[in-house]
Parts: structure tokens; sequence; C-alpha cells
């Protein structure tokens, strides 16, 4: 059998236009000469579409959009995810042949963990669902439900189907890749069928994914693999057993039509790549680079902003944003104080040489000056301290704020997840913008994606910025470790607290300074408050903050 598998790049709630990719998909398919297409999930809404599943005139909006598709399905079978309502609201994927919509599957495993809330919106489906292809039975399923061993894929491998086809929505975290694939050889393997999982690409939100479609024989082994991170039309041909149709007993399996379609011709292209797999640093970049340019102009942003301090952070954002929308749409700051160094003004200058960007530079003193001034009665008689540093930030943020509001461009945040962890940032301040590209990575993984980025040509980072110890630059002779364990003690104990939730014996017992562990969980539990009110940022760990890990506010749990 041919198959093709459609990685598309669907926009939450722009049903016109994912109707349009999903045909253009679908008649490129065809052309390849292949039998099957398989979408991903919900493509037709994007996902996740959250509670725009609660209005009725979406849904309505949707079965339209699938009926129309359905009309020209011809010479070729096509899946398609959707939301079906049918008095509840169902994940579903439809079968569309022969100019008509035959039939739909129900997604059976609903997840509700980490960043999914899908007992919100569906009802699941209770059984497994197949077609017969020319003379082959093909099982159907949706993402969490390959995931979970067992029903429903052993039921349909049961009652003769051959291939398992996955339609899915899987966001990109860090080493997800490796490990999705070898689940999905492991259930080829149990059930003794060939597996072609379709992924959705592109960035939403705070979620990105990668696509990483595949096609998996009956023994395990990866016959195809579409490239991650980009659009792509993935078509093989796969050797494949004809059967009859066994339901097996006591298990409910609906098959939903038979079909037949023409072979392909010998001239018909084909695709049968085998992509590579990206390093798991080279794939986050990758991965932020795809979410900032989809938020970017999902969102219609017509530019992009950053303070360019000549540190660390604000240097890869900066290539960040120059690899995600090109030179002449990104917008360098540079807000020197009397407490900026040569050295990070120097860098800040040749880093937006070297990647080619405009940098504007307001010299923030004379508006510290003002501050001072017009505060002096109020703080008589109290010493400088913290308030001072953060009026710092905040002017810088107002000023960024000021461009992004004459110019139409958004604000990108430049901190990480482990000064956004311990509350090493300052509200309205430098934490003030539209989205937080680096929101989950921790600080040694900036130092990490900085190298890798200079292994390129242009190589836009000076080494002094690698060099030189951190620094918020706020007073004389500042460092991040003089309030911070050093970076490489304190991102193994923010992933162990955070993204394994382990308390502070646990951290202890693995080998972690007491003290320390008290420190800095009094820190991101007392920090709770200040990420709230974070702008949204792009996930790339196991446990992102926002909709990921939600912690109360108001909470006396120690330890």
């Amino acid at each position: 059998m041919r198959l093709a598998l459609a990685q598309i790049n669907p926009v939450v709630g722009d049903i016109a236009g994912n109707e349009l990719l999903i045909s253009n998909a679908i008649a490129d398919a065809r052309a390849a000469g292949a039998a099957l297409v398989c979408l991903p999930e919900l493509a037709l809404t994007g996902y996740p579409p959250e509670d725009l599943l609660l209005k009725q005139h979406v849904l309505e909006d949707a079965a339209a959009a699938l009926e129309r598709l359905a009309i020209d399905v011809d010479g070729i079978v096509a899946i398609v995810g959707y939301p079906e309502c049918d008095g509840a609201v169902y994940n579903s994927a439809a079968v569309l042949a022969d100019g008509r919509i035959a039939g739909s599957y129900r997604k059976n495993h609903l997840p509700n963990y980490g960043v999914f809330d899908e007992h919100r919106y569906f009802e699941r489906g209770t059984s497994g669902g197949l077609i017969e292809l020319n003379g082959i039975l093909i099982g159907l399923s949706i993402c969490e439900d390959i995931w979970t061993a067992g029903a429903p894929e052993s039921d349909e491998a049961e009652a003769g189907a051959s291939l398992i086809v996955n339609l899915s929505a899987s966001p990109y975290q860090a080493g997800k890749g490796t490990a999705r694939e070898e689940m999905l050889a492991a259930r080829a393997t149990e059930n003794g069928t060939a597996v072609a999982f379709c992924g959705q690409v592109g960035g939403q939100d705070e979620l990105v994914f990668d696509g990483h479609s595949l096609v998996v024989d009956a023994s395990g082994r990866i016959i195809a693999r579409a490239p991650q991170f980009e659009q792509w039309l993935l078509t093989c041909e796969i050797e494949l057993e004809q059967s009859e149709f066994s339901p097996p007993a006591g298990a409910p399996v609906e098959l939903i039509g038979s079909f037949t379609t023409t072979p392909p011709s010998d001239d018909t292209s084909l695709d049968h790549i085998l992509a590579r797999v990206a390093d798991d640093d080279d794939a986050v970049y990758s991965a932020l680079v795809l979410a900032t340019r989809d938020y970017a102009e999902k969102n219609g942003f017509n530019g992009v902003v950053l303070g360019l301090s000549g540190g660390v952070d604000s240097a890869l954002v900066a290539c960040i944003a120059r690899d995600a929308l090109g030179a002449d749409r990104v917008t360098c700051v540079t807000m020197p104080s009397q407490y900026s160094s040569k050295g990070t003004y120097g860098d800040a200058l040749a880093i937006a040489q070297a990647l080619g960007l405009e940098l504007i530079e307001l010299a923030i003193g004379p508006l510290m000056a003002e501050y001072d001034s017009l505060l002096a009665a109020p703080f008589a008689g109290r010493e400088p301290d913290i308030t001072e540093e953060n009026l710092q930030a905040r002017i810088r943020g107002n000023l960024l704020m000021a461009l992004s509001n004459k110019f139409g461009w958004l604000v990108l945040t430049t901190g990480n997840k482990s000064e956004m962890a311990v509350g090493y940032s300052t509200l309205y301040g430098d934490s003030a913008g539209g989205f937080a590209v680096i929101k989950d990575v921790p600080k040694t993984l900036v130092y990490r994606l900085c190298a890798l980025r200079n292994a390129r040509n242009d190589h836009p980072i000076p080494q002094s910025v690698l060099s030189r110890p951190p620094s918020a630059e706020l007073r004389p002779d500042q460092a991040d470790q003089d309030s911070l364990p050093p970076y490489e003690v304190l991102d193994p104990l923010l992933e162990g607290y955070i993204e394994r939730d382990l308390g502070s014996e646990q951290l202890i017992e693995e080998g972690f300074d007491p003290a320390t562990v008290a420190r800095v969980i009094a820190l991101v539990d007392r920090a709770e408050y200040k990420r709230r009110q974070q702008p949204p940022g792009i996930k790339v760990t196991g446990k992102a903050f926002g909709r990921d890990r939600r912690m109360p506010i108001t909470n006396r749990y120690k330890g």
C-alpha cells in the first residue's frame, strides 16, 4: 500500500485556512499515488482549541468544513481529525471517501495531565474502528490511544488490522521524540501490525509541535520519517497482508467502511525519506525558532523588539528571533545605565552587528535621575535598596512597551527558567512583554544553546558573553551568584523540585546541601505570584511553568 502522512501546521480557530491546508494535502497525496492520506488530530480546528470547543457555532463551522472537504475526496481515502458533535463532543477521526463522510472513529483515551485538559471538552469513545481499503484492514487511533498499551489497537489488530494509523497532536519536549519512537515500535511488535504516526507541526501559544511523522513496520523497524519542525507530506509504500474482518468476542470494534482505490502508476512521485532525528539541543533550538516565528506571525505582528544587554540570555533570544523572522523584522534596544559595563555594552553592539539587526540606544541615566528626584521626599531617610534596582528594570520595560505600541512590534522577554523559578526578575520590568522565548530554558541550557548557535559560520556571540559571570547590572559589581547558588548546582536542584516534584528530604538524599535546598525551595515557592503574571513562553522541558505546572499562590506547605 502507498500511504501519505500530511504533517501540516494548522492555526487554531482558522477553520477556513485549515480546510484549505487539508484540501491541498489530500490533493498532493492523491497526485503522489497514495491510496490513504492521514491528517493530524483535530486538524480542522487546530490543536488545542481549548474553550473554542464550548462554542456551538465553532463545532457547526467545523462540521460544515468537513462536509465540503468530503465532496472532493475521490480516488483516495482521507482520515481527518475534527471535533465531532453528536449530542456530546468527541475528539474524532473522520473517514472521507467517494465524495462523502463514510464515518468516524472516536478517541478512546483522553489525556488529562500536564498540558492536556481533554476531560473538560470531550466524551470518550468506547470502541475500536477499522476501514477496509483494497482488501487491507486498517485500524484507527488518535494520539493518547496508542500511548496506552492494549485496546483499542490490540482489539483492532485481533480483528484483522495489519496497519494502525495514529492521528496526533503531540507537543514537543526535549527527549520525547526518541521515547515516542520506542513506544511506537513496541506497539507495532506487540500487536503484530505496522504503525503510521501522523503528527502536527508548528507553534501554538506555549506549545510547539515537531511533527516527526513516521511509519514503522510490524517488526518495529522505522521505514519512513518526516523532518522535524517543518510541514511535510511523507509518502511511502509498505507491504501489508489482506485479511477478513473478524471482531474479537466481547471487544467492541466497528468496521466503518470498505473502499477501493486505483493502484498508483509508475510515474508518480514517492517521498519515502528517513529524515535524521535532531539531537536534543539542536531540537530545542529548532523548537524555539519555530514557536517564536509562529507566535509572531499567527498573531499578526510585523516585527519583534527586545532589550539587548550584552548578556547571555538576550544574546540567545536575539539569535532565535533573527533565525525565526529575519534580520529586517527584529529590533534590539540597548539601554545602558551607570552600572552597565563597557564589556556588556560593547558585546551588545557586536551581537547586533553580527546578526545584522537594527540597534537603538536609549540611555536611561537621565530617567533614573528623574525618578530619584521625584521619590526623594517619600524615600527620605531610607538607603537605596532593591527598590532602585527594580526601577531601572521597569524603566527599560516601559521603553520597550512604548516602542511596541508605536510600531506594532511584539516585545520578547529574555528571562530564563532558572531565574523565573527563583523570582530573580522584576515584575513590570524585565518580565514585561508579549512572549517569553526562553521561559522554559534553564540557564545551563542557555549556555549550551549559545555555543550551538555559535558553531555556525556567523559566530554572533562574543566569547566574552559566554565567559563573563552573569549579572543583572543593577548595582555596582553585581553578580547573579551573589544572590543565587551557582547555576551548575541550581539547575539540577530545580529540575528535581519542579519537574520531578521531589521534596526537601528527597533532594538532600540525592546529595544537595540541606541549607541550599531550604533556601531554593523557599525562593521558588515565594515567587509563584510573579510567575502567574509572566507572558506566555515556549514549553521545551518535562514540566513548564504555566499550564503545565499549576501551584497555588497562597500556599503554606513547606518542603
